[in-house]
């Protein structure tokens, strides 16, 4: 089937290439690949990177947990397609807190994958080290670290490097193709936008498993605010950042509400479950973020637009305001967009083309941010708030001496934000 050209990301196109190892079929210079944060995540991101081409090699990888990285390592030799492109020798296999460090002198492009909180300090040190960068999203759980993940992006660019960032929808075709006709007027003005991730409840890790506070948080790192930014970061900035996307601009303000409905007891962090925020856009149009995360609910997820001409949605198609579907996604290749995050990333260092997603990475986390804040201020809070707030939740430097950033008392309850209570920016 023949594929369409299509505006992906930052203006790289998507042209007939086949998004296999067509990437660097004919090309001969080894690519060092070196992945920090081997969870689910991050081993699918080496998965996909060494899918790009048959001359890119893993060579060092880095967790702060020997088994998780044991784990990673084991998953991708079981894959026959790529396990001859893994050259990790024991010696380039790093456990702790500066493993990633080590793992950028090994490498030409580093893939940073662990909990974002992290993310600010890992990029910084992997550009100045003048390496190419795939980071997952989002990038930075706070106004400090979102500071300095935008200042790291300016020098990539400075340095000529290649940064791609995981909001895969950036890369779907099928997402390309509606924002290009939300872009060309097909739904007239879009007067409003309503984003949704209900899903089922994380599993906590048992705090038995592991040998302190810090461990404990890090392995259940969806319960905590300064790993994970929280849901609206975490979750829902996929839809949201498709948003932005369209109208070609980020929100000047959020206000909303959320708490813990089921989340409650010893062990359980300190994030919220669920969400509700309603985001002002300086041309006065709002979008609304639904967000539950809790079992045993009604389920949905996706970006759904309203305009003055007609409505908007990835699977449904876009129809006019009498209900005839005017365009609908119908390539039945169902190319991947984890796949093809990681082709146009290779492909634009094998070229020497430009790619980065920092800036729309970065606002679309600072979005995001800007949401928790204020649902769990209870307050409006603006771009300017988020953007510069001084509140650090993520530390710059850590080890297993580390104090953990928030502590349990003496149940194993952690502070809850309180809305109208708490000042979080």
């Amino acid at each position: 089937m023949k594929k369409s050209s299509l505006a992906i990301g930052g203006g790289v196109a998507l042209s007939s290439l086949s998004f296999s190892k067509s990437v660097f079929a004919s090309g001969t210079d080894q690519i060092k690949v070196g992945l920090v944060g081997c969870g689910g995540r991050g081993t699918g991101a080496a998965v996909q990177a060494l899918k790009a081409g048959a001359n890119i090699k893993l060579v060092a990888m880095a967790d702060v947990f020997k088994e998780q990285l044991d784990k990673s390592y084991t998953h991708i030799m079981a894959m026959e397609e790529i396990k001859g492109q893994v050259e990790v020798p024991e010696k380039n296999k790093f456990v702790g807190f500066d493993g990633y460090l080590k793992v950028i002198q090994e490498s030409d492009v580093v893939l940073l994958a662990t909990p974002p909180g992290f993310r600010p300090a890992h990029f910084e040190a992997s550009v100045d080290a003048g390496k190419h960068v795939f980071m997952e999203k989002p990038l930075a759980c706070d106004g400090p670290g979102l500071r300095k993940v935008l200042a790291t992006g300016k020098k990539a660019t400075q340095k000529n490097l290649k940064v791609v960032v995981g909001l895969q929808n950036r890369y779907d075709p099928g997402y390309t193709q509606m924002v290009e006709q939300i872009k060309e007027g097909k739904i007239g003005e879009i007067l409003s936008s309503t984003c949704y991730y209900m899903k089922g409840s994380y599993k906590v890790v048992p705090r038995s498993s592991v040998n302190s506070e810090l461990a404990f948080q890090i392995k259940n790192w969806h319960f905590f605010n300064w790993l994970w930014g929280a849901a609206p970061a975490g979750l829902q900035i996929h839809n949201t950042d498709i948003v932005h996307w369209a109208k070609g601009a980020y929100p000047v303000s959020a206000q909303g509400m959320g708490g813990r409905a089921v989340l409650d007891g010893p062990d359980t962090g300190e994030v919220f479950d669920h969400f509700y925020i309603e985001y002002l856009y300086a041309d006065g149009t709002t979008m609304h973020s639904q967000i539950r995360v809790m079992d045993n609910t009604w389920n949905k997820n996706g970006t759904f637009f309203i305009g003055s001409k007609g409505t908007a949605n990835v699977n449904k198609g876009i129809k006019d305001l009498s209900g005839n579907k005017i365009w609908k996604y119908r390539d039945k290749e169902n190319l991947n967009p984890y796949q093809i995050e990681h082709d146009k990333l290779f492909e634009a260092i094998v070229n020497d083309t430009p790619i980065n997603d920092t800036e729309f990475g970065a606002k679309s986390s600072l979005a995001a941010i800007m949401g928790r804040m204020a649902c769990h201020s209870g307050q409006v809070v603006t771009w300017e708030d988020c953007l510069n707030s001084e509140v650090k939740l993520s530390p710059d430097n850590m080890d297993w001496d580390t104090t953990a950033p928030i502590l349990p008392d003496e149940n194993g309850i952690y502070p809850v934000p309180k809305p109208g209570i708490s000042k979080v920016y």
